[in-house]
């Protein structure tokens, strides 16, 4: 990738499309680049996976995007099996509305008082006492912190507990008396889980100063089996706020408690403190403020959109179970990538080597946005099917089915953006700022919020799917052009004909699909019509044929183009 800067290595470099490669003097050993060198017999490469799986692994950049994906994928599936699970039980109903809400009022706590801190602020400053040889005072610093944030959010979910029927009121206004009241009672199960989420975060960053992913691999799962595992055996007992309930407890079981565990190993001790003029505490405070008080669109989206759905029966739900759908992949390749990245980004940043940073992200960001261009496409095409056959079913009806596909492929049109944002908000964090991506952040908001008001208006459920792609473009846009003017990211040293040769790709696959796949569902049902199976059956026929035809293509287009794409990801995953 070029980089339009001066070099500042010490050292020469190749370019090589997707990549930066140093030359460096030195035996060349191929196991750095793949991890396991070519001629390594088989029973190596599975000790060379079981030491990359434990706890106590110190990671590469690549290693741990990895290891997080198949974890974020793992979690993902589980996270569909749980949505499945209360389609099932619920649809679109009452009781579904009601818990896809009670959600909201707890994520804002988090989001405005937590702030991000835990898992992007936390791991910035470890970073920097870490990288000074102050590990001793980050660790006091982290006792200081979690203890005065105890008070604050536990604090706010009492007031929270208190003020939940006026904030549902205000929040859901065509939401009726009945389930308003659920959707209060809910909202109080799930409130105090953040406790969980936030002291988690912190532990969780001590693991990832080190560079140990295993356990943020692991954590989610937990979480989201927690949901389910409450339902299985408290459903007939208590209705949907099993669902509640399993949810909290697999946040202290998850998240919390193995980070806690680990983090112990680790050598962590927390002690209960309270020192007001600690300099890790005013630190935290200095990049914690900016994200308490603003406000991004990444999260406010599900926020705009229950507000506005509220007004439609079933709509919440929809829209809530086309965002799961969405997020699944949208997570591997943002969430994922950004989370994995963000201690390489910032021990770069501490260590002032501004090049290899301006490098790494611009990396980053062209290489996850080649792989959501080409991922939308697929979900685009395939989505309705994919949809049908994974949530149709007990009172989820194939009408519901066919409205939530209209949502998702709608959303999926934006997914290099989500994927491209999310490393760019890392970068501005990894290098201390948060003051700027959050107040930029927050003014796209403010200003998004009359789009999806006008859309919705005009529209329908329809125009919300429409307007939270417009706003995300102009997030990652905004993020994009502020890095590029603070000379910390240049947009120049995005690869520009890679992403159009994905996007040349990503087109002409999901077009390919998209004609022949009239051909392919008519040919299905009427197979399966003459041999009286289910429908079920049709839709997974049509996936999987159009899956297959969407490969050919774009393994043909990226070769044929001249891509580095597929080269980098099978030298990267040891396959070439």
């Amino acid at each position: 990738m070029q980089i339009n800067c001066a070099a500042e290595a010490s050292f020469p470099q190749i370019q090589t499309g997707l990549e930066t490669i140093p030359i460096r003097i030195e035996p060349v050993n191929d196991s750095k680049t793949t991890g396991v060198s070519q001629e390594t017999p088989a029973r190596a490469r599975w000790t060379h996976l079981f030491r990359i799986l434990r706890p106590s692994h110190a990671h590469s950049a690549f290693s741990a995007t990895v290891v997080l994906m198949v974890s974020t994928f793992l979690s993902r599936i589980i996270g569909l099996i749980r949505v499945k699970y209360i389609m099932w039980l619920f649809g679109s109903g009452v009781a579904a509305d009601a818990l896809n809400a009670a959600f909201v009022l707890p994520d804002m706590i988090s989001y405005f008082l937590v702030g991000g801190a835990a898992s992007i602020t936390f791991v910035t400053i470890l970073t920097r006492y870490r990288e000074t040889g102050r590990e001793a005072e980050g660790e006091r610093s982290l006792s200081i912190i979690l203890s005065t944030m105890y008070l604050v959010l536990g604090g706010a979910i009492v007031l929270a507990e208190l003020l939940a029927p006026l904030y549902v009121a205000k929040m859901f206004p065509g939401y009726d008396a009945q389930k308003a009241a659920l959707c209060v009672h809910l909202t109080r199960i799930l409130l105090p889980a953040q406790l969980c989420f936030f002291a988690g975060g912190v532990f969780g960053a001590v693991l990832l100063v080190r560079k140990q992913f295993a356990v943020q691999a692991v954590a989610p799962l937990i979480y989201n089996l927690g949901t389910i595992l409450g339902g299985l055996f408290l459903v007939r007992q208590m209705g949907v706020s099993s669902l509640a309930l399993g949810t909290v407890a697999g946040a202290f079981f998850g998240p919390f408690f193995l980070n806690w565990l680990f983090a112990r190993r680790n050598g962590v001790r927390y002690r209960p403190i309270l020192d007001w003029h600690d300099e890790g505490l005013r630190e935290w405070v200095r990049l914690s403020l900016p994200l308490m008080a603003g406000v991004s669109l990444v999260t406010a989206d599900n926020w705009i959109i229950a507000h506005f759905a509220s007004r439609i029966g079933g709509a919440v739900s929809l829209f809530n179970y086309a965002k799961q759908f969405f997020t699944a992949p949208m997570a591997v390749l943002a969430q994922a990538a950004g989370a994995a990245s963000m201690p390489f980004f910032a021990s770069l940043w501490a260590r002032e080597s501004h090049f290899e940073f301006a490098t790494e992200v611009a990396d980053s960001v062209s290489r996850v946005a080649c792989m959501g261009l080409l991922a939308s496409s697929w979900m685009i095409a395939l989505g309705e099917p994919m949809i049908d056959l994974v949530f149709t079913g007990g009172r989820f009806a194939g009408a519901d089915a066919h409205v939530c596909a209209s949502y998702f492929a709608v959303f999926s049109v934006s997914m290099f953006l989500w994927s491209a944002q999310a490393i760019y908000a890392r970068s501005f964090y990894a290098a201390g700022n948060t003051f700027v991506p959050m107040v930029a952040s927050t003014v796209v908001t403010v200003v998004s919020l009359p789009i999806y008001a006008a859309l919705f208006h005009s529209y329908g459920a329809m125009g919300l799917a429409v307007a939270s792609d417009l706003g995300i473009a102009l997030q990652t846009i905004t993020i994009a052009l502020l890095l590029h003017q603070r000379r910390m990211v240049s947009l120049a040293s995005l690869d520009f004909s890679e992403l159009g040769r994905c996007l040349l790709t990503a087109v002409a696959a999901g077009g390919a699909v998209w004609v022949v796949f009239d051909w392919i569902g008519g040919v299905a049902s009427r197979t399966l019509a003459e041999h009286r199976l289910h429908g079920r059956v049709a839709n997974l026929a049509v996936v999987l044929a159009g899956s297959c035809l969407w490969l050919v293509v774009v393994d043909v287009l990226l070769a044929r183009t001249g891509s580095a794409l597929p080269r980098v990801v099978r030298r990267r995953l040891g396959l070439a």
